[in-house]
Parts: structure tokens; sequence; C-alpha cells
């Protein structure tokens, strides 16, 4: 049955990007489609409330919604990234056909440990339906064949499987949400409509077993998981971001973040720190600063990132360095992006005070969704 299955996952996913997806069904469209319009996706404005349980399910209005998690997992230590993408191309209303690539389900996996130096790192994708792929609403539950994330009793489970690595996870809510931004409508440039829709569930518990060759061993770790959706997510004057989350040692929690702009300076910024009383600071753009450190530069692809940073958010200053250098996705086969996503610990004074993840989009070229 799993043969199967993957079999028609593999003629299910093209893996092309969506909006070569989309071009394609409207090719094989009859020739009066052009008389019907493209249909709309719906946009990010302020003022909506986030509720949950139904939040944390799919928004399929949307263009793009991604369910991401990252952690340390011991022993180790392990820096451990799944996430879940879906995407809706922008088709004709009158495309019938069972086919037409209305969802797409991408998923990433990467382990990051230092003893082998580079990431262990793999991808999928396909067209929602026939029980393949999909994403449903008002409740996370997302996948793409075998691979999952659900959620259920104030927990997630998720399970990924690959030649080399198979990772099963318990992740439980140790925290409330962060509504990011303002109740959770958080601006990424300008203007109010190039925003998303975001939440962040620090400081998971994280606890299963991660097979590797023929050995299986129990691990736990903390984790972090971010939900975002939004319709017009990179401005035009942006050409990618540079991310962390970070869960302090002492129970708070710290998102920061930058646009940047085609000169590599900064475009947009934000971010939020919660304290471990409960207190929230939410950081307007002229509070948030990274740094570029020390550069490394990828073998595979010839891009060069900027691994070691220093970050300030209000009167937090922080010193990101990377688990080990090399944490490099080359996901062209899926999104058509090179990305560097990696495991990261923070320092203050010198001294460890947090773990957590850093993310650095669009240092190849300006990064589409």
């Amino acid at each position: 049955m799993r043969g199967r299955r993957r079999t028609l996952t593999l003629l299910a996913a093209t893996l092309l990007s969506p909006e070569r997806l989309a071009q394609a069904a409207d090719a094989k469209a009859p020739i009066t489609r052009h008389s019907s319009p493209l249909t709309p996706f719906a946009q990010v404005v302020p003022g909506y409330r986030l509720r949950f349980p139904e939040d944390h399910g799919s928004h399929p209005d949307f263009r793009i919604e991604w369910w991401y998690v990252t952690g340390w997992l011991d022993p180790g230590p392990l820096g451990f990234q799944i996430t879940f993408f879906r995407a809706r191309p922008q088709l004709k209303d009158d495309n019938p056909s069972a086919f037409a690539p209305r969802q797409i389900i991408i998923a990433h996996a990467a382990i990051a440990d230092q003893a082998v130096g580079s990431l262990i790192h793999a991808q999928r994708a396909a067209r929602s339906g026939f029980e393949l792929a999909g994403a449903d609403r008002g409740r996370t539950r997302v996948w793409v064949d075998d691979w999952s994330l659900r959620r259920a009793d104030n927990s997630y489970r998720t399970s990924i499987a690959t030649r080399e690595v198979s990772l099963d996870l318990v992740l439980a809510s140790t925290q409330p949400p962060i509504l990011q931004g303002r109740n959770g409508y958080s601006r990424k440039g300008p203007a109010p409509e190039s925003a998303s829709y975001y939440y962040s569930l620090p400081h998971l518990r994280a606890s299963g077993s991660l097979i590797r060759g023929k050995g299986k061993q129990p691990v736990s770790g903390v984790a972090w998981l971010d939900h975002e959706w939004s319709s017009q997510y990179l401005a035009s004057g942006a050409v990618g971001w540079d991310w962390i989350g970070i869960n302090m040692d002492d129970g708070g929690a710290l998102m920061a973040f930058r646009m940047r702009d085609r000169q590599g300076g900064q475009y947009w910024a934000g971010g939020s720190l919660r304290r471990p009383d409960g207190r929230m600071t939410v950081f307007s753009p002229e509070t948030v600063s990274f740094i570029p450190g020390r550069e490394w530069k990828s073998a595979r692809t010839g891009i060069t990132y900027p691994v070691s940073w220093q970050v300030r958010a209000g009167e937090l200053e922080l010193a990101i360095e990377p688990l080990f250098d090399d944490q490099e996705h080359d996901t062209r086969a899926t999104t058509g992006a090179i990305y560097w996503e990696g495991a990261a610990r923070a320092l203050a004074d010198g001294k460890p005070v947090g773990r957590g993840y850093l993310e650095l989009t669009g240092y190849g070229k300006r990064l589409q969704l």
C-alpha cells in the first residue's frame, strides 16, 4: 500500500513551483477559460483577532501558509526542522478538473548534527487531494503522503521518514500562543497589506524517537512552532529576510526579524519578547537591528551567508552563533529556493542564554514566494 501511495504521490507532485503548476493547469483548460476571472486571494487586514482552535488549521483562501517547527534535541545536541507549506496558485474560476492544482502542499525536513557537519535533509511536494496531501481547516492536520503534522489535546505529533533518518515526535504545549505583531497582525513592510497573520508557540516540550541506520534512540528537547499565512508576504522593495526564534533558558521567548532591501540594508523589522513572567514587548522597526558578522560560503551553490550575528531588540542584545556553518537548504525541486536555516545559540556577554533557529533567505537571488 505504501508503495502504491508513493507512486501516486510522485505522479501528483510535479516538483514545480505553484506558478508553473497553475500555468500547466491553464494550458489544459477549455478555450473559453479567458472569460472567467482569476479567483482573488484573501487579504491580511488589521483588526482581525485570531481564534483558537480554528486558526490552528488551514486558511486556503490565502496565497501561502506554513507550519514551521524547529528545535534542539538531546542526546546530541541535534537541531531539527520540519516545515509544511500550503500554497494556492491563482487559477481561473471555471477550471472543473479534479487534477487542477488548487492547493500545493510542500514539506521540508532536516536534522542538524555537528558530527556530520552538514544537514541531513529531504523534501516533498504534492497537489492537495486524493488523500495524498492536504491541510485541514479548523485544526492542524497537514500531510504529504506519510509525512504529517497534527494537533490533538494541546500537543502536536509529527512523523517524518526518509532513507537516511526517521523522526517521530510529540510536541507538548507549555505556554500559550504568542500573537505576533498587533494581536497576530504582523507587518512585513511599510504598506499595510504587506503583512501576515502570525502566532508562535515557544518552549514546546519535545519527546520521541530518532532512527538513523539500524539504530533507534529516544530523544527529548525543546521546540518552537510558527504558524503564518498571507497573500502579500514579501513587498516589492524587499529581497528576503533574516529571522531568529529563540527559546531563552529562563523561560522567555524572543522572535526578531528584518526584511532586507536590494542593497542589503534593513527594509522593515519587528519582533517580540515574552519574559518569564509573561510580560510582552512588541518591537517596532526602529528598535530591531541585525548586524552581520562572520560569513560562510557554500561550496555547492557559491552563495555567501552571514552566519554569525549581533541582534538588538529593544534593550536586549544577543550574539547569534550557529551550531555549525553548513546548514544550507537547496529546495529548488519544491519551492525553487535556496536558503540557510540552522540551529543556533544565543549568547549575552559571551555566555549561553538560549537556543533556537536562525533563518536567512534571499541571499543567492531575490526570494520568490
